[in-house]
């Protein structure tokens, strides 16, 4: 019992780790937010890095704990992985050891509660800027992942595609020797490691036109695919109302749906740790952690 205590102690502070400082939230805040969605059942969801941040993968702009606060590290930008194999290298040797625990990270109450909000026909669809499949794993269904899957690897010349988890098993065997790395996660799956590990790496081709591989992430710099931005643009004509989770909305591609909403003269309400770049759009604005309001909406069995 000490033993499993002490472990699920030490899950809950890595878990808590890349969670910024925060205010509870308030029950009239949680109540207000509720009877907003009351009335808007086929609500959109959006939700960001903030969300996942509970189940201890850090976003990059959370003050005093997110990646750019604790690491000198910039995201990869999409034109250098395409253009130097040098940068190809490293991303894929810290993709590999970053893979074991990226992979196996769980979803939060949030992305629990979003399931069965879905499954309650509470809300339309959700989209989410993250990679992680955090709310596949937790049950949703009517998922558009706005940039991309770190679950899939593709082909950057032909239409090749291969699990990521088959395509570790792949780069294990390629690389027996390599091992004893930090791991400490990105918002992608990649991981800190010293260039040392990093020389000897071997990345595989595509087997079936030798071109290079990469992750089904939409990469800074890089586009989403215009059938996805125009299946969104549907989801917000269709809805009655944009719900915000999660997300500083900085970049544009999550920014344009709080605009694309606005513009159809719709409601949007915003959960969010601090300030966001649609805080003036909102008609609701929440600052505090979304595991302590989102669950906690039409939970009917623990109210009185």
């Amino acid at each position: 019992m000490r033993l499993g205590g002490a472990l699920r102690c030490r899950s809950v502070l890595r878990q808590q780790q890349y969670v910024p400082e925060h205010k509870p939230a308030l029950a009239n805040d949680i109540k207000r937010l509720e009877d907003f969605l009351l009335s808007k059942p086929n609500i959109l969801v959006l939700t960001g890095a903030g969300i996942s941040t509970e189940s201890g993968i850090p976003d990059y702009r959370s003050a005093g704990v997110g990646l750019y606060a604790r690491t000198n590290h910039k995201p990869i930008q999409h034109i250098d992985f395409v253009k130097s194999s040098a940068v190809r290298k490293r991303y894929w040797a810290r993709n590999f050891v970053g893979w074991p625990n990226f992979s196996s990270t769980q979803p939060n109450a949030t992305h629990h509660a979003l399931a069965r909000f879905e499954r309650e026909a509470r809300i339309q669809n959700l989209v989410t800027q993250n990679v992680d499949r955090l709310h596949t794993k937790a049950g949703s269904k009517q998922l558009t992942e706005l940039h991309g899957s770190g679950y899939v690897v593709k082909c950057l010349g032909c239409d090749y595609r291969i699990d990521r988890h088959e395509f570790q098993s792949i780069l294990t065997s390629l690389n027996p020797a390599f091992q004893d790395a930090p791991d400490m996660i990105r918002p992608d799956g990649d991981v800190e490691i010293p260039m040392a590990y990093i020389d000897n790496f071997v990345i595989p081709s595509c087997p079936s036109c030798g071109g290079d591989l990469k992750p089904e992430i939409v990469f800074f710099g890089d586009s989403v695919p215009r059938q996805r931005l125009d299946d969104i643009a549907r989801m917000v004509y269709n809805s009655d109302g944009l719900l915000v989770l999660g997300s500083s909305l900085l970049v544009f591609s999550g920014y344009r749906i709080v605009l694309q909403t606005k513009d159809l003269n719709l409601p949007v309400a915003i959960v969010n740790i601090g300030e966001t770049r649609a805080d003036h759009l909102a008609d609701i604005k929440i600052s505090a952690k979304c595991g302590d309001v989102v669950p906690k909406l039409f939970d009917y069995r623990n109210q009185n």
